[in-house]
């Protein structure tokens, strides 16, 4: 890339970053909140050179920020390692494409690693959910100006070296082509030894078994009442409990006999998918925490992430997770059908609120009501719990009933 491509605007939002990577991380702290003063002031500070050296390591990014004190405030903020599962994923990726590596030795982050990356479970850039701003100075704001300082701060040099954003993740760039060469040496193998058994991906195998499936066999005959007992249980303390093994092998069961059944949806969930279903399907608290604490998510995130599959499935995560920019005809045109609703629902007796857009968000003031616009096409329901927006009903392909859904269940008098 050459520099006058890396050269970023002098003033405005994109002052501070050029690449597209660079503007993904500046763009995750703007998500982050809806504070626009405290985020003007943190690119004020950081334009004015208020923040000072900033130490990057795994998880974290810190530095001292000058404020209104003499001291400056200790200011930190926090990103999500990847766990092992998930960095295996991220290298395997890598590993898949030499363009990838090449790419990132010239300084470069890659769209297809990121885009695949991502397809996989593994979220490389941040997501607006998963900064974590923490500062000495007393004010309440989340982020306050200072973390928010701090994070335009940081994007220049993300911009310079994406290989930033992988240290953040939980490993440094000699870390990453380590495993990457390890990847691509050939291993030796033994002269006694048996021949490779090459295996078939699940969904080839179970298109080519379906273009001839064969009747289903007669289900075994059992008394009502009977549950799966286990020939030994595991050892204590070297993984998942017992009850947890007979969940899962219950819930594999039940997959397969979906997948005889005709039914291939389950074949193409990721990990990060299957333990948010896996949570929504089991009202268990030490299940909950068991897949909340794979998966690396705070449980309150976790928690609205399995409320979202349950109103939504794979497309009410990604809802809950990622805003997008739709087209703004379709978004007006929704606006105009919700303001037409509520001003029937007020009458002549109130005035109706407003209904503001933001990308693929449609927030009605002073109701705490939200309608996001989903990659299903499909409208989700939201509702605010103090600072947070909660999934709260199923998604509806038309706004105006996805609104009067909630609106009336808000309403009616509880028993």
């Amino acid at each position: 890339m050459s520099p006058a491509a890396r050269r970023a605007p002098a003033r405005g939002r994109r002052a501070f970053a050029a690449t597209w990577w660079g503007q993904a991380w500046v763009g995750a702290l703007e998500d982050s909140t809806l504070d626009a003063g405290r985020l003007s002031r943190g690119r004020t500070y950081a334009r004015q050179g208020m923040v000072g050296e900033v130490t990057v390591s795994p998880g974290t990014v810190k530095a001292p920020v000058q404020g209104s004190r003499p001291r400056p405030y200790r200011t930190t903020v926090r990103v999500p390692t990847l766990t092992g599962d998930q960095w295996d994923t991220l290298l395997d990726t890598i590993a898949a494409r030499a363009g990838h590596a090449a790419a990132l030795l010239d300084g470069e982050m890659p769209q297809g690693l990121v885009d695949d990356a991502r397809a996989a479970g593994v979220p490389l850039l941040p997501l607006a959910t998963e900064l974590d701003p923490d500062c000495s100075c007393p004010d309440w704001g989340y982020p306050c100006k200072h973390a928010a300082a701090l994070c335009y701060a940081i994007a220049a040099s993300i911009d310079a070296d994406p290989f930033v954003l992988f240290t953040l993740r939980g490993r440094t760039k000699d870390q990453v082509f380590a495993e990457l060469r390890r990847r691509r040496t050939p291993q030796a193998v033994p002269d006694n030894a048996p021949p490779v058994q090459t295996g078939v991906p699940a969904a080839a195998a179970y298109a080519r078994w379906s273009a001839e499936r064969p009747p289903l066999p007669e289900p075994p005959r059992h008394s009502p009442g009977r549950t799966l007992t286990l020939a030994a249980d595991p050892p204590p303390a070297v993984g998942p409990s017992a009850d947890s093994l007979r969940r899962l092998a219950t819930d594999t069961a039940t997959r397969a006999a979906r997948l005889l059944a005709g039914d291939p949806t389950s074949l193409h969930l990721t990990q990060h998918h299957d333990a948010l279903r896996l949570a929504a399907t089991h009202a268990d608290l030490h299940w909950f925490h068991d897949l909340q604490t794979g998966t690396g998510l705070r449980p309150n995130e976790f928690a609205r992430l399995v409320r979202a599959w349950r109103h939504g499935g794979p497309a009410g995560v990604s809802t809950a997770e990622q805003p997008h920019t739709p087209d703004p005809a379709a978004m007006a045109a929704a606006r105009t059908a919700l303001a037409r609703t509520l001003a029937e629902i007020y009458g002549d007796g109130g005035a109706a609120p407003r209904v503001r857009i933001w990308r693929n968000r449609l927030t009605v003031e002073a109701t705490g009501l939200q309608l996001r616009l989903g990659p299903d096409t499909c409208w989700h329901p939201y509702e605010q719990n103090y600072d947070e927006w909660w999934p709260c009903g199923p998604a509806h392909p038309d706004p105006t009933p996805a609104l009067t859904s909630v609106w009336d269940k808000r309403r009616s008098p509880r028993p």
